[in-house]
């Protein structure tokens, strides 16, 4: 069955407003499926964790689905390799203390400069902490992509550590995950990846890929405001945790500090659940090739992600021309149209000599919403000498988005350009 946005629009309560959503990189709208579950969550099953009582045995159960059902998403191989928490930064400081004890004076981490600060700062904190070295990887200022070579120069060094990104959110270049795992397993380093930007984009298979830790954020999948983590389970397993004392000793439980937002992982699960739906009315164009490899929930929302991906390039191509015809415009980032599998529709740009604030409110007031300045992706903006000035304009699209969306986004910033 064809891409049919308007259907998939009905899903999401808050678009019907005269207004275009751009913003969905720092958080997409949610899904209905979504929010009935968070109301359901509250009617029928809000209680706290472990009790005998029906509530809190029904909360229990959710959280075990969840559980369950981001596993199948990321393609984990159980459930206890799933952690919530309350957003990717929350989760990386976190997971970063813990895995800080294992560095020592001398030990070396590698970050890049494509990265959000959530996967910086932690890990800088970290080596503050332990007395390490910290290397980043710089990017190319043109296409705005990783320099590997730098990469297997640092790698020669044999790091403890090697944290990127699956996707920038400031200029939407997509790392090729895969091949930076292998080299950095090579050189006896771990892998943990920022897939908040990628997450909403395309499928992901934390198997294939290799990784030792990957984290997302919901709230950038049609979800709420709440965060999971894959960890491979012998690692977790044998990680510490700072928790509390009477906290479980086992996964996911030791990782799951206090109470939870049950609520909000009920959220997530709801998010899931639309993705199944999505993968059972969208996905059977892609579904040859993958029901070799998955099954289930699995491949529903492996034939999901696939569509949207596949959708998505309509959006980037018709994003890249509509940008391009915008006269004094510049785009940072890829700009290859036979490129478009190496980015994410989240394009950045800066508009002649105007103030990216300004442009920000010129689209804000013609009911177009884009975000302005760094995204908290401060190494990219310092990098290409941006930060002191404003940064750029960032806009995304997402798959409820439309090509006439995209063409009504030109009409408006050819008219600011005058």
């Amino acid at each position: 069955m064809t891409f049919d946005t308007a259907k998939i629009r009905e899903q999401f309560p808050s678009l019907n407003r005269p207004a275009i959503f751009f913003d969905n990189p720092g958080g997409t709208q949610i899904s209905r499926q979504s929010a009935e579950r968070i109301q359901r969550y509250f009617m029928e099953s809000n209680a706290n964790h472990e009790g005998v009582f029906e509530t809190s045995r029904k909360s229990d159960a959710m959280l075990e689905e969840a559980h369950g059902a981001m596993a199948d998403f990321l393609n984990a191989a159980r459930p206890e390799e799933i952690i919530f928490g309350n957003n990717m930064t929350t989760l990386t400081l976190h997971l970063s203390r813990s895995l800080a004890r294992m560095l020592g004076p001398g030990d070396e981490i590698v970050l890049t400069r494509l990265d959000h600060d959530a996967n910086v700062s932690p890990w800088l904190l970290a080596s503050e902490d332990r007395g390490c070295k910290v290397t980043f990887i710089d990017f190319d200022i043109e296409d705005c992509t990783l320099k590997l070579d730098e990469l297997e120069r640092a790698l020669e060094r044999k790091p403890k550590l090697v944290a990127f990104g699956y996707a920038s959110n400031a200029v939407g270049t997509v790392n090729p995950v895969r091949k930076i795992t292998n080299m950095a397993h090579a050189a006896g380093a771990l892998v943990y990846v920022d897939a908040v930007q990628y997450a909403p984009h395309g499928p992901i298979d934390v198997q294939s890929l290799g990784v030792d830790f990957l984290v997302c954020s919901s709230y950038k999948f049609f979800g709420p405001h709440a965060g999971a983590l894959y960890g491979r389970y012998d690692l977790l397993d044998g990680l510490k945790a700072y928790k509390v004392r009477p906290a479980s000793d086992s996964l996911p439980g030791k990782f799951e500090t206090g109470t939870q937002n049950h609520e909000g992982i009920a959220g997530v699960l709801g998010a899931l659940e639309y993705f199944e739906w999505l993968g059972k009315t969208f996905g059977g164009e892609q579904e040859e090739g993958l029901r070799e490899r998955y099954a289930g929930k699995r491949l529903e929302y492996k034939k999901a992600m696939s569509a949207v991906r596949a959708y998505e390039f309509e959006l980037s191509r018709a994003l890249l021309e509509t940008l391009g015809h915008v006269p004094s415009l510049r785009v940072y980032g890829l700009t290859d149209p036979y490129k478009l599998d190496q980015r994410v529709p989240t394009f950045s740009f800066r508009l002649g000599d105007q103030h990216p604030l300004d442009v920000a409110k010129a689209l804000a007031a013609e009911n177009i919403y884009a975000w302005e300045g760094n995204y908290y992706a401060l190494e990219v903006t310092t990098r290409l000498g941006l930060e002191k000035n404003g940064g750029m304009v960032r806009v995304g699209a997402a798959h409820y988005n439309t090509v006439e969306e995209v063409k009504r986004l030109g009409e408006v910033l050819k008219k600011i350009a005058k």
